[in-house]
């Protein structure tokens, strides 16, 4: 499945009501180029059959640039090793690549994103103006930004982060895109996005601001970031984006038919959970409660249609076989899923 950055209900929203025609024809121009992306790349639900490599995993990169096409790869800009090309955009994406390769394998011990050693491969400067970054199944493609609302997909290494671990989640068996295993599919990027933001920056739990997309917005926008797993809801507050709609618990599930049910609006519902699970435990995030998500997900016991109850039980119980079934981390995982309104039996 293509998964993108930017959703659908923000672009409607300033394909609506932005005071500028420019911005307003820009996010409709995304809108279609994004439908079509959808309608002409199959659904991805790939599970790596590769032995998982031995001795020190390195990452295999390579950047493309699109020149403002819409046909990918586009033109090979650097490759592993490579020097840097002087394209800001084509640096911070080899950059960012190598700090989410660097992530899962040091963390996690996991070689690429289908831990096997896949080539990770991106391309930027795609079509014109474009609105939105993707992970369309087999790589990473970046939009310049309308340079009025959204100024760079680039710069937020947890964007990078989200997208790639779409990748992850494809190549451990998928969780449908729709409806809670849906949201649980996005969750679970944010999650790990900002665990590599974390990762990179040497943050606690703490420490860290739990903000997803923080500088992708142009200064007279009224945000801090695309989403806030502390706070769901809080993001964002702009006539020309709308209100941040995230809920943070069950008693505010939005039900809708937009955005295959809602996953960009739901999946802040187990963002909380796991941030308050991870604030609980303390210390480095990906360290406990990001290995309790990560051997959940990557168990191949998730079913694809899981819902918020299927996935939060896994936790629980990997965090009692990790740590103990009375451990304080078993508690705080399940304190955490019961305070945003999913009870686990």
């Amino acid at each position: 499945m293509r998964c993108a950055i930017i959703p659908p209900h923000v672009l409607d929203h300033i394909a609506e009501h932005h005071d500028e025609e420019r911005l307003r024809e820009l996010a409709q121009r995304t809108l279609v180029i994004d439908r079509g992306q959808r309608q002409t790349r199959a659904a991805a639900q790939l599970i790596s059959e590769a032995e998982p490599t031995t001795g020190p995993a390195t990452p295999k990169r390579t950047i493309h640039d699109a020149k403002h096409q819409q046909t990918l790869p586009g033109k090979t800009v650097r490759s592993e090793g490579g020097p840097a090309t002087g394209d800001k955009s084509a640096d911070e994406i080899y950059d960012w690549l190598g700090v989410t390769f660097d992530f899962y394998r040091s963390a996690y011990g996991r070689d690429s994103i289908d831990g096997a050693g896949l080539p990770l491969v991106a391309t930027v400067h795609y079509a014109v103006n474009y609105d939105n970054a993707f992970w369309d199944g087999s790589q990473m493609v970046y939009g310049d930004g309308d340079q009025q609302v959204f100024t760079t997909f680039t710069g937020p290494l947890d964007v990078t982060g989200h997208e790639l671990t779409h990748g992850v989640t494809q190549y451990s068996g998928g969780l449908d895109y729709s409806g809670q295993s849906g949201a649980l599919n996005e969750s679970l990027s944010d999650v790990f996005g900002s665990l590599v933001k974390q990762y990179h920056l040497g943050q606690t739990a703490d420490q860290a601001d739990w903000l997803i997309g923080q500088g992708m917005f142009a200064a007279t926008v009224h945000g801090v970031a695309l989403r806030s797993m502390k706070a769901p809801g809080t993001a964002y507050d702009d006539p020309n984006l709308g209100k941040d709609p995230q809920p943070a618990d069950m008693a505010h599930f939005v039900k809708t038919s937009r955005d295959n049910g809602g996953v960009h609006i739901n999946s802040g519902i187990p963002n909380r959970a796991f941030y308050l699970a991870a604030t609980a435990i303390g210390g480095h995030a990906w360290e406990k409660a990001g290995r309790v998500w990560y051997e959940t997900l990557t168990s191949r016991r998730v079913p694809t249609d899981a819902d918020f109850k299927t996935f939060a039980g896994m936790t629980h119980e990997t965090a009692g076989k990790l740590f103990g079934v009375n451990s304080a981390e078993s508690d705080a995982v399940r304190a955490a899923w019961t305070t945003v309104g999913v009870e686990i039996a």
